[in-house]
């Protein structure tokens, strides 16, 4: 195999990295030991769940409840969910960010993860 032939392969490989579709969707961080759930959303749901996880891991999450809580049960007591992912639909007016808007507002509504239920501290749970 020759040099430009692994250049070729390396930059199919990379278009076709960059043109996959990312899982847009709702997910949680759920305490099993009392319940209590972080509730976020992304257009790229496995950056987010893979963030959060290393963080709290690292003992350095921006929610200071959550990972003290993380600290206090352990990470056994955690488990990380995809709750539901935004269907694309081939439809020139569908809207992923907006269909994932109503997606956020349905499992705000269903869980309410604020105050003793959860970690949340506002509505605003989406992440990059």
């Amino acid at each position: 195999m020759n040099i430009e032939t692994v250049m070729k392969s390396r930059q199919n490989i990379n278009r076709e990295y960059k043109e996959r579709k990312k899982p847009a969707g709702v997910f949680q961080v759920k305490n099993t030991a009392n319940g209590k759930v972080l509730l976020g959303s992304s257009l790229n749901l496995k950056g987010p769940l893979n963030r959060d996880k290393f963080m709290l891991t690292m003992g350095s999450h921006r929610n200071e409840a959550l990972q003290q809580e993380w600290d206090e049960f352990g990470e056994d007591k955690f488990v990380f969910e995809i709750l539901e992912v935004v269907e694309v639909k081939d439809d020139e007016n569908f809207n992923l960010k907006d269909e994932l808007t109503l997606l956020e507002e349905i499992w705000l509504e269903k869980l309410q993860p604020f105050g003793e239920k959860g970690y949340n501290l506002n509505s605003k749970i989406r992440q990059a």
